[in-house]
C-alpha cells in the first residue's frame, strides 16, 4: 500500500528549545542480530510535508537506541518541520476562478474559465492553460466538478497507459491486473489480496515517473504482500531511483491534493 501519511502506534517525543516534537516509530523485519545495537544508518529519520516526524528502524532497536538517533538530528528535523510549515500557509483552498494554478503530469498550468453561452461545458488543456469553458455563469463548485471529472478520465487513460508499460518490468506479475480510479486522502494507491490496484486520480497531476514508481509500489505487493525486507529489494531491483521519486512526489502532495 502506498500510503501518503504513514500511521503507527509506538511514538516517542524530543525537546528542541521551548518545542516538543513528537515522533512516530515503525519497525521493520531485517537481518540484524537482536542482540546487537542498530547502526546510525539503519535508523532513517523523515520529516513529511503533513510535519509529521518518523524514524524507521529495525524490529529489534531499542527505544534509547531510537530516542538518542533522534535527539542528534533535532535541529535538522525542526529545520524540515519550518520549512514545510512555511510551505503550507501557501497552500491555500481552491476558490475554482481564472490565475489560479491547476497541475496535470507534473507540469503547472494556469486556470482559465470562460463563459460562452452557445458553448457546451468542456475542460481542455490550451497553450499552457487549462482553459474550462461554461455556457453560464455557474459557481465554483460547478468549475470544480468539471475538472474532477476531467482529472478522472485523464487518470483512467494515464494510469492504463503506465501499467501495460511498467508490466514490463514486473515480470513477476502473470496476469493483467485490474485497477480503477478511486478518489483517497492519505493513499497514492493500494493492491487488493488478489492483485487488484486501485488508484488515486489526483497522482496524474503528479509526472509520469512519480506515476510510475506509484504503479510498481503496488505491482510489488502482488509478490510481497507487506513491507517486508524482500518487498524493498523488489522494488529497488526494478527502479533503483525509488527513493527520490518518492521524495519528490511526497513534497509536491499539498499541492496536488489541494481541493
Amino acid at each position: 500500500m502506498s500510503t501518503i501519511r504513514k500511521e503507527t502506534f509506538e511514538q516517542g517525543h524530543l525537546t528542541y528549545g521551548s518545542e516538543v516534537i513528537h515522533y512516530d516509530v515503525i519497525r521493520k523485519n531485517s537481518d540484524l542480530n537482536p542482540r546487537l545495537q542498530a547502526t546510525k544508518r539503519q535508523i532513517v529519520i523523515k520529516v513529511h510535508p503533513d510535519r509529521k516526524v518518523v524514524a524507521t528502524v529495525p524490529e529489534h532497536t531499542s527505544k534509547e537506541a531510537i530516542q538518542e538517533a533522534v535527539n542528534k538530528r533535532a535541529k535538522w528535523i525542526w529545520k524540515h518541520m519550518v520549512a514545510f510549515s512555511s510551505l503550507k500557509e501557501h497552500v491555500l483552498p481552491k476558490q475554482y476562478i481564472s490565475g489560479e494554478s491547476q497541475f496535470y503530469l507534473g507540469r503547472r498550468y494556469m486556470l482559465k474559465v470562460t463563459i460562452e453561452a452557445q458553448g457546451t461545458p468542456s475542460v481542455k488543456l490550451l497553450r499552457g492553460k487549462l482553459v474550462v469553458l461554461l455556457n453560464k455563469n455557474n459557481n465554483s463548485s460547478t468549475v470544480k466538478a468539471l475538472i474532477d471529472k476531467w482529472y478522472v478520465y485523464r487518470a483512467k487513460l494515464i494510469f492504463h497507459e503506465r501499467i501495460q508499460l511498467m508490466l514490463t518490468k514486473a515480470t513477476w506479475v502473470t496476469k493483467q491486473p485490474s485497477f480503477k480510479v478511486m478518489s483517497m486522502k492519505k493513499q497514492w494507491g493500494s493492491c487488493s489480496a488478489k492483485g487488484n490496484l486501485v488508484l488515486n486520480p489526483h497522482l496524474v497531476k503528479a509526472s509520469k515517473e512519480a506515476i510510475d514508481y506509484v504503479i510498481l509500489h503496488e505491482l510489488c505487493h502482488i509478490a510481497e504482500h507487506n513491507h517486508s525486507e524482500r518487498f524493498w529489494r523488489l522494488l529497488t531491483e526494478v527502479m533503483p531511483n525509488w527513493k527520490q521519486i518518492k521524495s519528490t512526489l511526497d513534497s509536491q502532495a499539498e499541492f496536488y491534493l489541494n481541493e
